[in-house]
Parts: C-alpha cells; structure tokens; sequence
C-alpha cells in the first residue's frame, strides 16, 4: 500500500506550532524563520485541504479538525524518536565525533587520546578543534567538551573538572639577574596574554590575578598577547615570560618540569570543563564509553609526588583539577 503523506518538514512544523500554539516558539525550537513555519502550515493545509489553525489578533487557536491531528501527529512522532533512539542505542562502535576547545584538545585530550584507544579499539574518535559552539541539531557532533558556566537547556550536561590559575614560567626564569622570587619582580619581566582573557571580562587575566595578590606597582596591561592558549604557555616555556597558568592546561608542563610556578597567590579559574551532548542519544554505549574512559582520566590527572611549590603554598594541594 502507497502511503500519501504529507511533507515531514510540514507535520514537524505543525506539531510544534500546535503544541506551542505559537509560530514564533516553533520557529525557535526548529531553528528556522517564523515565515519558513507558516509557508510549511500552509503547505500542509493546502495538501489535506483543511484549515488547521485560526488566526485570532495575537492569539493562535487550533480548529476542531487542528485539534484531532494534533495529538496522532504528536503521538507518531514521539514514536519514530524512540524507535531511532534504540536503534542508536545500540551502537557501541563506529566514529565518535567529539567538538573541544583548540588549546584544551592539544594540552589536555590529545596527549591522553590513545589510551581510549586502546581500550576501546572498535571506536574511531574524531577531534574537531575550534572555538565555535556547536548545535546539535545542525553540527554532526556526538559530544562537546565546553568551558563554561554548565547552563545548557535541553543538553546531557556531566561536570569534568574545575580549573585553578596561578603564574607559570620557564625554570629558567627563576635564576639571573632578574630571578623571580616574589609577585612584586613581575614589573621586571614580560607578561604574557591570552588573548580572550584579555578581552572577556568574565575570564582572569593578569589584572584580575595581580588585584588578588595585593600587586599595584604592575601594569596588568603590558606585554604580548596571542590567540590561543596553547600558544601562551609555549611562549612561557620558552622563556619569553611570565603566563598565567590554568591546571587543565599546565599541569603536564609543570608535572614534566617544563614550567614552574614561582609564587601564588593561587585563584579559582573563571569556568569549568562540561561534557555536553543531546539528551536523546546521551546513553549511546560508545558515548558512555568515552564519558567513562574522561571521568577516569581526570580522577588520575595530578601532579608528580614530589611537592612543587607556588611560593609557600603547594602545588598538588592547590593548583589541582579542582
């Protein structure tokens, strides 16, 4: 038997115009233009030659014939989602497709990356690194790592770890004629900027740092910037100044000896790490996998046993995952 449906496009956006009873809030929820869901309303009354919705000043009220498809039209759609979702479900195999922040990807995943590998060999990961924030429902992503405030409505969200700033240099630094030893030698030394820091106001930066260590003889704003963080704490490792430091970012550097941090004070890092992804595919084996496999590497991502100390406060005790 040959089924003569409507569009889908058309039912989609009937069954949230109804459900909202509102264009408005179904374009949002779609996201398309307010006339893209009216031209498919349209549509889809022109193809069952019945009105569905009536137009009353502000207000939009379904017609008696609206109001019987509706709750069929809702009730088939919730059952195609959750026929695709098992299906989905029951992948535990294939590409994972994860978006994270360039720096944290190449400072922190990367370097950690094969162990999943090996431990789940039937899973490909693939890493998009960029600073865009993805949608779901548009970008091919199976997760997102984001840095940020954790409010995302309508996601999986999972908490991966906080982050602790505090300056970080080249060992080299600590040494000379300019050796560092309190946060008052910083006016002798380059400060090196984060970029985005530098212009988001919601970020630490220099100043924000010197403000808590009671530093006024510093100008917060002198020194280069660059446009990734990765980039800044090369250029600290280098020698070419002073950074700051975040844990997620440092803590293998400073594990390995490539960075130091000279003194504190130490302070809380402005966001937190999340795992984010749709709720619906959220309990994916392969996704459960991966979340499993980062929770695990957090819990073991810490500082050598040998104290490495800010000034006179310890590394391991305050610079940690947070």
């Amino acid at each position: 038997m040959v089924r003569k449906l409507p569009p889908l496009n058309a039912l989609r956006a009937f069954e949230a115009a109804a459900r909202h009873l509102s264009f408005t809030k179904a374009a949002e929820e779609l996201f398309v233009t307010q006339a893209a869901v009216s031209h498919q309303i349209k549509t889809l009354e022109a193809h069952l030659g019945i009105q569905l919705f009536r137009r009353l000043n502000r207000r939009l009220l379904l017609t008696e014939a609206g109001q019987d498809y509706f709750p069929v039209l809702r009730d088939a759609l919730d059952m195609m989602n959750r026929a695709t979702q098992r299906l989905r479900s029951q992948d535990s195999s294939g590409n994972l497709k994860v978006s994270a922040l360039p720096s944290f990807a190449a400072k922190w995943l990367l370097p950690r990356l094969p162990r999943f590998t090996e431990k789940n060999p039937t899973i490909d990961v693939l890493i998009s690194a960029n600073d865009q924030i993805v949608d779901f429902d548009q970008d091919d992503f199976d997760l997102a790592i984001r840095y940020g405030s954790g409010n995302y409505p309508g996601l999986r969200v999972d908490r991966m770890m906080g982050d602790r700033i505090f300056p970080v240099c080249s060992p080299r630094l600590l040494e000379g004629d300019k050796p560092l030893q309190a946060p008052d030698d910083l006016s002798r030394h380059v400060l090196l900027h984060d970029d985005m820091a530098r212009t988001d106001a919601s970020a630490n930066d220099w100043q924000g740092w010197l403000r808590a260590a009671g530093i006024t003889t510093v100008d917060p704003d002198r020194g280069p910037a660059y446009s990734h963080s990765s980039m800044v704490i090369q250029a600290a490792i280098e020698g070419h100044g002073i950074a700051l430091g975040r844990t997620s970012l440092i803590g293998d550097d400073v594990a390995a000896g490539r960075l130091v941090c000279p003194f504190g004070p130490v302070i809380p890092g402005p966001f937190t790490y999340y795992l984010v992804g749709p709720e619906e595919t959220a309990d994916q084996p392969k996704i459960q996998a991966f979340k499993t496999w980062i929770q695990q590497e957090v819990a073991a991502f810490s500082y050598p046993e040998t104290p490495l100390h800010c000034g006179e406060q310890l590394v391991p005790e305050e610079c940690g995952p947070g």
